[in-house]
């Protein structure tokens, strides 16, 4: 899923986090809702004569509200129909973006879900992401475009079932569901979103060899002071940079490593 949110779509999602974020700080089923629009949203796809009706501008919202009230009424939670009807109710200048905005608002609920095993979520998803990018077998049964869900569904099952969070399962089994465009992608999207919505910044450090814990800390308050706001950081050994350390936080990178002043020095030598 590449959301790019422009006209009057650019305004729904930040309303929408919002409504739904207050409802969630009043005590609201996380998870169930983070189901619920999930799977709203995976309908909305599949199904274009909803969709169009759901975001056709020429049509009053409680006109719009009535099949979303038929069809899901009784079977998703009174906070997600709330939600749903009020979604509806927006201006999407594109039809495909309501389910997007729909999408992303279920990866909050389920970030939500976790609720003071945040910091864990972020690890576990970090760490799942890994696993899959290190081993060649699982990624391409992953990506098999011939499988269905519920068989890809197998492996992630094998993995995470009693050893992760259930809000780790549920984005882990989410993002098979090929809306973004690798699973890959859509890990990396979680672990920001998780970030986002507890207001940290994801830094991803590469290094030759493991942190001690000082070390980390030092790190993680230093760059929580650069940008002034916390941050979580995900920390990849990776040999091939010899030694040193290189941080990419967001757009930005530090690359302090051996490997990148070898490479320095071998391009001017070469000029």
């Amino acid at each position: 899923m590449t959301t790019a949110f422009r006209g009057a779509s650019a305004d729904a999602p930040a309303g929408l986090t919002s409504e739904l974020e207050s409802k969630l700080g009043s005590g609201a089923d996380a998870s169930r809702i983070g189901d619920d629009l999930f799977t709203v949203s995976t309908l909305l796809r599949s199904e274009p004569g909803l969709r169009r009706v759901t975001t056709d501008q020429s049509v009053d919202a409680t006109a719009k509200a009535g099949p979303v009230t038929e069809i899901f009424g009784g079977k998703v939670d009174q906070v997600s129909m709330d939600i749903l009807v009020s979604a509806v109710g927006r201006r999407w200048t594109v039809a495909r973006n309501l389910g997007d905005a729909l999408e992303h608002l279920s990866e909050v609920a389920i970030v939500r879900s976790a609720g003071d095993d945040s910091a864990r979520l972020a690890d576990e998803l970090h760490a799942y992401a890994r696993a899959v990018n290190d081993n060649p077998s699982l990624r391409d049964a992953l990506s098999d475009p011939a499988r269905s869900v519920d068989d890809k569904a197998v492996p992630v099952n094998g993995l995470l079932e009693g050893k992760a969070l259930p809000a780790t399962i549920t984005l882990a089994r989410q993002a098979l569901a090929g809306t973004y465009r690798t699973v890959a992608v859509a890990l990396k999207t979680y672990q920001q979103v998780a970030a986002r919505v507890h207001g940290e910044r994801v830094a991803t450090v590469r290094v030759a060899h493991p942190l001690a814990d000082a070390e980390k800390q030092r790190l993680t308050d230093a760059l929580s002071r650069q940008y002034d706001r916390p941050i979580h950081l995900n920390v990849v050994i990776d040999p091939d940079i010899i030694g040193g350390i290189r941080v990419e936080v967001g757009d930005d990178v530090i690359d302090g490593t051996v490997a990148t002043r070898i490479d320095d020095a071998r391009r001017k030598l070469a000029g």
